[in-house]
């Protein structure tokens, strides 16, 4: 493989998006550590499959998105490696059977060994929602769900998932915590398909922005940072956090800053190019929140 071939498998992974799967994964097994059980091999083996996975979905919702035509002509969607000819459909197609190959052996690996029976359904759930993201013939985000399935996957799944094949069982307290970083996550996507609105109305890809209209999504995007802030500081006061989890409100200057640049932008294709503050907005308060569970 050329370097110029490299190059574009890696902007195909998008990997400043690869954090989204990273705090989950790593609230799971701090929660794990915290009972007096961690296996390194063990949290390693989920990051592996997990991060499998996550570049399979990255790749997949190009692939199908394509072939669908929904990310042609002036649409700023996915990674553009298909429509720049960098990577071929067909090379794109084989990348996502591996990729979700080895998730799927790591994974029933780790299920046989720590005779983990009880996961599997967690697991395929998380599959489904990694492919029929944009797959047919379900293509869930076609229909304003992918914010809801994010919220779920990117949150209670990983979170508990991780832990749970840390700890090798169930452990409830973990379901909590995964609330305020499923939908920090769900925002990610949400603010990601802000600037996609007009391109994904007139091909028929109904998001949930697109069902809202400008004015609604402006307001959903409000009622995000609010049940963000409000469900951390619910956690913190109930003690599932300490209280290094207040420090998240002094996050607060970004969404003040993204939400003025919403308002004041007329043309919403501009926005993608602050999508960046949201991602930061994920990382930081994802890294407070772990540290808020030591």
């Amino acid at each position: 493989m050329n370097r110029e071939k490299l190059k574009a498998w890696v902007q195909a992974s998008r990997p400043p998006f690869f954090v989204a799967t990273l705090i989950p994964l790593t609230a799971g097994a701090v929660l794990a550590g915290r009972q007096g059980s961690f296996d390194f091999l063990h949290f390693f083996l989920v990051l592996f499959a997990s991060f499998l996975v996550h570049f399979a979905t990255n790749i997949s919702n190009d692939y199908f998105d394509h072939m669908q035509g929904t990310d042609a002509g002036e649409s700023i969607g996915g990674s553009r490696v298909l429509q720049e000819g960098k990577i071929t459909v067909t090379e794109l197609g084989q990348a996502i059977v591996l990729l979700y190959t080895v998730a799927a052996l790591t994974g029933f690996y780790l299920v046989w060994t720590l005779k983990l029976w009880a996961i599997l359904p967690l697991m395929a759930l998380a599959f489904f929602s990694s492919l029929f993201y944009v797959a047919p013939p379900v293509k869930y985000g076609y229909h304003g769900l992918g914010e809801f399935f994010v919220a779920i996957n990117m949150g209670p799944v990983m979170v508990m998932g991780s832990n749970w094949v840390i700890l090798g069982r169930v452990d409830w307290t973990a379901l909590p915590v995964s609330f305020p970083i499923g939908l920090m996550v769900a925002l990610i996507l949400y603010y990601q398909s802000l600037p996609d609105m007009e391109t994904d109305r007139a091909v028929g890809k109904r998001t949930l922005a697109v069902r809202l209209g400008k004015s609604g999504a402006r307001i959903f995007l409000v009622s995000f940072w609010i049940a963000i802030y409000t469900s951390i500081a619910l956690l913190t006061l109930t003690g599932c956090f300490s209280r290094i989890a207040w420090y998240t409100l002094l996050t607060l200057p970004i969404p003040i800053k993204v939400w003025r640049l919403v308002v004041s932008t007329h043309d919403w294709v501009e926005l993608d190019s602050y999508g960046k503050y949201i991602r930061i907005f994920y990382f930081v308060n994802g890294l407070i929140l772990i540290a808020a569970l030591f």
